[in-house]
């Protein structure tokens, strides 16, 4: 490995003629066994803080606890679920991390705890759109059946894989996109699932949303490489400062001014970083507590009465209008078959209509009967949160479906019942906030060191200067911050990656071609072999569960 172009520690060719004074910060750092106790208490302190939230939960729900499989196979889930956390954190930490470390403006072990503990706050301050545009990715009638064995078989197959491919990718030093990744295992998942029950493999996904989101994906290593240069362009036309433009000289720290704009950037992606990419693990972990524990976490219990009373408002008024569009039709039986099919299909139909005019009906009358959600019955939440969320993604296809003829005034309608349907199904309690900042942010502090010498080393064919680091990183900041209020996952190892090699174009400093190689055939490659690994797992998981 030592000589390897996508893995070791060696220098490139490329960096060893710069010559001396380009020496590589010592990546090395102080190693105690202080640290490492704190570091295992920390875990320790996460799992148990963990486990008596969830009895704290389950014990407010007044249900009498007969089995304990499902509190085993949660556990299992949550383990893997925070692992995947983890090794996102110290897969992605090179992105804020390489720029400072490499200009000298931090050192190696002070910049990754730094990191770490903006991505844990980048965690707990997050929006949660994120996370849940993850989990619409996901076949329909494995959501509403994520307690069963097919829906354990979904989660452990599509986290298994990606977190294979992470740590490939990682242990050649390749910053490869945890999204890309996450995304190309649901997607997997969604093809196998749809192939075993007969169908066609398109049908497995909701390619309206997952072509959003790779649109997302696709334009966002591209916006970084051009938005990047360009800022190092203009940073030059107007800051005519020399010493900001000027390469480390040593292992001498950078002027104060400048230093401070480094460590700002950092902070500032490891922040953004933190809140796009943890609501990842967030939506996935709310799956599974729905699955196994759907008493305590189906259904917001807190929401206050004045949502309630507002959900009324607006589950009466998207009932007038589905009525309409269904006038002349009706339907005898189950409504849900028929809305399960258009969800799943994305056709309306002669029962698509009536039967979801049926379905919000029910719903407002079962809301009405019990007055709050937290009075609603242990053995009704599951049916009740099933049907809203239904309900939701009905409604979600019915505003973009041309077919709908909807008119702007009842598309509001229906997009403030929708609102009020989330409100009660799509909820992440403070303490999986917290488990996963802190698995985020632990991971940060470890494995960072391979695929920071990638991002400082080889991809320009000189020394990253000043100006670079920080254009590279307050691009990468902006777009991921711009995505997370927009609910799209993007990825910070494209972005910062990109932006770093389109400031070297922009410098003129040369490319490492091998290097760029190497990044575009796992850039290519990540979201075919995810989908292989998740769609395999999940036909194996299927015989098992």
């Amino acid at each position: 490995m030592a000589g390897s172009a996508i893995g070791g520690y060696a220098p490139s060719q490329d960096q060893a003629a710069l010559g001396p004074h380009h020496s590589r910060p010592n990546l090395d750092g102080n190693r105690s066994i202080l640290a490492a106790v704190l570091f295992t208490g920390a875990i320790a302190a996460a799992l148990a803080y963990v486990a008596y939230s969830i009895y704290l939960d389950v014990g407010a729900t007044g249900v009498r606890t007969t089995t304990y499989l499902p509190y085993i196979l949660l556990f299992v889930a949550l383990i893997i679920a925070l692992g995947f956390e983890f090794v996102n954190g110290f897969h992605d930490t090179a992105n804020a991390v390489a720029t400072v470390i490499y200009t000298h403006s931090l050192p190696a072990n002070v910049a990754v705890v730094w990191s770490g503990f903006f991505n844990f706050l980048g965690v707990l301050l997050s929006s949660g759109a994120v996370a849940f545009g993850i989990v619409s990715l996901l076949p329909v009638e494995l959501i509403l059946q994520v307690g069963s064995g097919a829906g354990f078989a979904m989660v452990f197959a599509l986290l298994i894989a990606a977190i294979i491919w992470n740590l490939g990718t990682w242990y050649f030093g390749l910053p490869a996109s945890s999204s890309h990744t996450l995304i190309g295992s649901i997607i997997g998942v969604g093809v196998a699932n749809a192939v075993i029950h007969g169908r066609s493999g398109t049908s497995g996904v909701d390619w309206t949303k997952a072509t959003e989101i790779g649109w997302s994906l696709l334009l966002s290593p591209v916006f970084g490489f051009m938005a990047a240069g360009a800022l190092l362009l203009v940073l030059r036309f107007v800051v005519r400062n020399p010493a900001l433009y000027a390469e480390p000289k040593g292992k001498e720290p950078p002027p104060w001014w400048i230093r401070g704009i480094l460590i700002a950037t950092c902070t500032g992606v490891s922040f953004a970083h933190g809140s796009n990419d943890g609501q990842k693990g967030m939506g996935l972990i709310m799956l599974i507590l729905i699955g196994t524990v759907p008493t305590a976490y189906a259904l917001n219990r807190a929401l206050p009465d004045s949502a309630v009373a507002q959900f009324r408002l607006t589950s009466q008024a998207a009932s007038e209008v589905v009525a309409r569009k269904a006038a002349g039709y009706s339907i005898i039986g189950d409504p849900r078959p028929a809305v399960t099919a258009y969800v799943a299909a994305h056709k309306i139909e002669g029962g698509t209509y009536p039967s979801l005019s049926v379905l919000i009906k029910q719903i407002g009358e079962e809301v009405d009967r019990y007055g709050t959600l937290a009075k609603v019955p242990a053995e009704a939440v599951g049916n009740t949160r099933n049907d809203m969320y239904l309900a939701s993604e009905a409604v979600r296809f019915l505003m973009k479906d041309k077919e709908s003829e909807l008119s702007s005034a009842e598309i509001g309608t229906l997009n403030a019942y929708k609102k009020s349907l989330d409100e009660a199904t799509r909820f992440i309690p403070t303490w999986v906030k917290v488990a996963v900042a802190i698995a985020l942010g632990l991971g940060t502090m470890v494995g960072w060191k391979r695929i920071v010498i990638t991002v400082g080393e080889k991809i320009g064919k000189t020394h990253l200067t000043y100006a670079q680091g920080a254009s590279a990183e307050l691009v990468a900041a902006g777009t991921i911050g711009a995505a997370d209020m927009f609910g799209l996952p993007v990825s910070t190892t494209h972005v910062l990656s990109s932006g770093v090699a389109g400031t070297m174009a922009a410098n003129r400093s040369g490319l490492q071609l091998a290097t760029l190689r190497n990044l575009a055939m796992a850039w290519v490659l990540t979201l075919p072999v995810a989908m292989l690994l998740s769609g395999t797992l999940y036909v194996i998981f299927s015989q098992v569960f």
